[in-house]
């Protein structure tokens, strides 16, 4: 599959199994990540890896938050179980910082691509994926857990592993007419 297919092609799996991506192939997606469109070099991102081990204390952290918020029995249950979801998370924060030409929102967007690239270096070497985001990632317990500073992001949680499920029917053309004009 040439990169453009890729591109054209690219569809978030949700139903993720074992085994995920590890050594050469996982450091491939960090290094894709790592490549995401930069203004000013900043590096505004952090990746924290979760599984084996970090899946349960991740499910964990979940529970306690869903418990202290009061949700009921539903929602704990379904926080509990969210980190199974596949065999390895990827948290990616912004580490927003300071700077004279690089608004904040710009930082958070260059994480943004970040997820996105990781997310298709996967997909071409036979993984898949989906971000996931929601409430936990402005949680206070939740953005402590992950070291986050006043002006850091979480923008979202980025579940990798092998698709359980081959696609079913190919992706079909956008039609492009509402989200395209000319200047």
């Amino acid at each position: 599959m040439d990169s453009l297919e890729l591109l054209l092609q690219r569809r978030s799996v949700s139903r993720l199994t074992s085994p995920a991506p590890e050594g050469e192939v996982l450091e491939a997606i960090l290094q894709a990540g790592a490549r995401a469109p930069d203004h000013g070099g900043l590096k505004p991102w952090h990746f924290t890896l979760i599984h084996g081990s970090g899946l349960e204390r991740f499910s964990a952290l979940l529970r306690k938050v869903s418990i202290d918020d009061q949700l009921d029995e539903k929602a704990i249950d379904k926080a509990t179980q969210a980190p199974f979801r596949a065999p390895l998370i990827i948290t990616v924060v912004a580490r927003c910082q300071a700077h004279h030409k690089v608004p904040e929102w710009e930082q958070v967007v260059s994480a943004g691509c970040s997820v996105m690239a990781m997310q298709m270096a996967a997909q071409a070497q036979g993984f898949n994926g989906i971000w996931r985001s929601g409430a936990w990632t402005d949680h206070p317990t939740v953005r402590q857990a992950f070291n986050c500073q006043s002006h850091d992001k979480i923008v979202g949680f980025l579940y990798l592993g092998t698709p359980q499920f081959a696609a079913v029917s190919p992706v079909q053309p956008i039609d492009l007419g509402p989200y395209v004009s000319e200047f």
